[in-house]
């Protein structure tokens, strides 16, 4: 039996805009759903200046060793979280998810605890997609996909690791050009960019992951570089540990057709008193 508005009271975490765009394509909210997952991701001190780098960008790099371990726990810990939260879309009778914000911040106890937020939607028509789908977008932009027929399959995520030692050689800042004047830093250059294009890489192939996705709208893309100082080396030499973080939606043509569909008017209650 379908489930009414009114049969029970729903709360979600959309605007009144928002709600107003999702009523206008055909979807009604069921639900707030939340995910959460808290993982211990690790120390990268264990990698920490050790004594042999490996080299795989000429004689001068200072590459570490594959954080790929750190890597996959991190994208898991966030896939769980987002899984739980469509699991609870599910017991809703909810087709998908809309607005989900992902965030993650230290755990009072210790580790990292993800958490995936948003709104369990329903379709009110007999045709509804297989598994609920998990978006970012809100109502307004969830609304827009459906009338340029475009559908959300799934949240997708990039996330890579990099690790680099960092000392005069390993920045690349060599004989005189220690003691010029402005000029650019090729060692955190490759590190920055070695770590965001891992990222992008993994977040396609997370994409095919939903239903074999035409493209991905991204959301937020994330990057944070730590430092360590290195154990008996005074202040002349750190690691450099670079964190990119892409979060975004896959999306598919409805049917796989190549041709959009019509456009409509989108749905706008405007809530000013007109004097």
């Amino acid at each position: 039996m379908t489930r009414q508005l009114t049969d029970v009271p729903w709360d979600s975490t959309l605007s009144t805009g928002e709600f107003a765009a999702v009523a206008g394509v055909g979807f009604e909210p069921v639900g707030q759903v939340f995910g959460t997952a808290v993982f211990n991701l690790g120390n990268t001190g264990a990698w920490a200046c050790p004594g042999a780098w490996t080299t795989t960008e000429g004689p001068s790099s200072r590459w570490a060793p594959s954080l790929d371990p750190l890597t996959k726990a991190a994208n898991a810990a966030r896939r769980l979280a987002v899984t739980r939260a469509v699991a609870e879309c599910r017991r809703l009778h909810g087709d998908g998810l809309v607005a989900v914000r992902l965030t993650s911040a230290p755990f009072p106890a210790g580790g990292t605890e993800f958490t995936a937020i948003g709104t369990a939607v329903r379709a009110r028509s007999r045709v509804r997609p297989r598994h609920p789908f998990a978006s970012h977008v809100g109502g307004q932009d969830f609304a827009r996909l459906l009338h340029a027929g475009w559908v959300p399959t799934g949240l997708a995520f990039g996330v890579s690791f990099a690790i680099r030692h960092d000392d005069w050689r390993g920045s690349g800042l060599t004989g005189r050009r220690r003691f010029a004047g402005s000029q650019e830093v090729d060692g955190h250059t490759r590190l920055l960019g070695r770590v965001r294009r891992e990222a992008r890489a993994r977040l396609a192939l997370d994409a095919r992951r939903h239903g074999g996705g035409d493209g991905v709208v991204v959301d937020d893309i994330g990057l944070e570089v730590r430092e360590t100082e290195c154990p008996d080396s005074g202040s002349t030499a750190r690691d450099l540990v670079a964190e990119a973080v892409l979060v975004g939606t896959s999306l598919a043509r409805f049917g796989r057709s190549q041709r959009p569909a019509a456009t409509g008017p989108l749905t706008i209650m405007r809530l000013e008193r007109e004097h």
